[in-house]
């Protein structure tokens, strides 16, 4: 029995559509700190703000967003988030002060957050069920490429093009993604009155999609891991005098997620979420104590490979669980819960990391970064795999 196709025309439109919105914000949170203090004499303080508040306001809007999505329609809410997003590109060219810088930060964060999650509602949707973690994880591969080609963009545009050039690259990359997304068609969900009446009012559930709580807890566990090195790599890179290597860091740590992503995907459907979780995390684990004790530029890189391909897989594993776990009408916040979870785990990771680093200095940090990433590996565990195991043993 042939399995049913993956690569279709709107698989390759949103996956594309998605990766230029990454683009986007990869290229600007490696690049904004170092604005706010070059351009306004920022404090570190205000700089890290710049940089943290707009996963706040993305958390936000996914809140929103995961609630009225199916409502307003999925194609309208798209739209709506992709030109406030281009606009809010365009307004980083007239900043004048930290404030001015913080407001479109936020505004920006925020339709992010919204078209994002769109987009990710839309590929869990035409993935066909069969091959949704092989679907998942090659769709998370556009995360990868921002991912990778952001950060060096951003380094090497800033040095040779000033920060215009930079906030030119962003603008086009969020205008060539709505292009896109008007040749994409978009499924809609139609409600009917209950599904409706569970959107209305405040109540945990119009926000939050239960059955997807425990697995996004986490990832947000593996990403707060994670931000030290997005937020922090700079300055240590500096301080260890392998700022060079630094530079190719990211590629590194996402070639290897490219190869990561497909390949969990895959065994996550013939194999199941723990054969592919447990090897995962303590890959993701062995990268951070390599970048902890790197004295050349090889183990810098090193380090990035081992992270790439323990993060990706445990990312790719870890939604494509959370979308199996949801009911069909409530996809749409099963991607909101799980990517809000990301979006806290990154946005205050490097706030509250940093206030480590007087004390432990970045070698200390990551050290220590490296246990709670092992220690992940109970909690995945206690929150999901232990559930999956009695299963097993029920059946047998």
């Amino acid at each position: 029995m042939s399995k049913p196709k993956l690569w279709t025309k709107d698989f390759l439109i949103v996956n594309c559509a998605s990766c230029f919105i990454m683009l986007n914000f990869f290229i600007l949170i490696v690049i904004v700190s170092v604005f706010a203090m070059d351009s306004f004499h920022s404090s570190p303080g205000e700089a890290g703000l710049a940089s943290g508040i707009f996963v706040i306001s993305s958390f936000i809007a996914r809140l929103l967003c995961g609630k009225w999505m199916e409502r307003i329609g999925r194609k309208k809410t798209l739209y709506w988030g992709m030109i406030a997003g281009l606009a809010m590109s365009l307004l980083y060219f007239g900043t004048t002060s930290i404030l001015f810088l913080l407001v479109v930060r936020f505004l920006h964060g925020a339709s992010f957050g919204v078209a994002s999650t769109v987009l990710m509602t839309v590929v869990s949707d035409i993935i066909p069920k069969e091959r949704r973690g092989e679907g998942i994880g090659f769709s998370a591969l556009s995360s990868t490429l921002a991912s990778a080609v952001g950060p060096f963009l951003s380094m090497f545009i800033s040095r040779h093009g000033g920060f215009d050039m930079v906030f030119t690259v962003c603008a086009v990359s969020v205008a060539s993604s709505f292009v896109l997304v008007l040749f994409l068609t978009i499924p809609e969900v139609v409600l009917t009155k209950e599904q409706i009446r569970e959107t209305k009012g405040f109540h945990l559930r119009s926000f939050f999609e239960p059955s997807a709580v425990p697995i996004s807890a986490v990832c947000s566990a593996a990403y707060l891991c994670y931000s030290s090195v997005l937020a922090f790599l700079a300055p240590y890179a500096r301080e260890i005098h392998l700022v060079e290597a630094a530079g190719f860091f990211f590629v590194v740590y996402s070639a290897a997620t490219v190869l990561s992503r497909p390949c969990a995907g895959r065994l996550f459907d013939s194999r199941g979420a723990d054969f592919v979780m447990y090897p995962a995390i303590f890959l993701f684990a062995t990268g951070l104590i390599v970048l902890s004790k790197a004295h050349h530029g090889y183990a810098l890189l090193l380090a990035g490979g081992c992270m790439g391909l323990g993060l990706g897989a445990v990312q790719s594993a870890t939604q494509t669980i959370a979308v199996k776990e949801a009911p069909p009408h409530r996809l749409g916040l099963a991607n909101s819960t799980f990517f809000m979870s990301v979006d806290i785990a990154i946005g205050i990771g490097p706030f509250m990391l940093g206030m480590f680093v007087p004390f432990t200095g970045y070698r200390g940090l990551y050290t220590g970064i490296a246990g709670v990433a092992c220690a992940s590996a109970l909690f995945y565990y206690l929150l999901y795999g232990r559930t999956t195991a009695t299963a097993r043993n029920e059946n047998t």
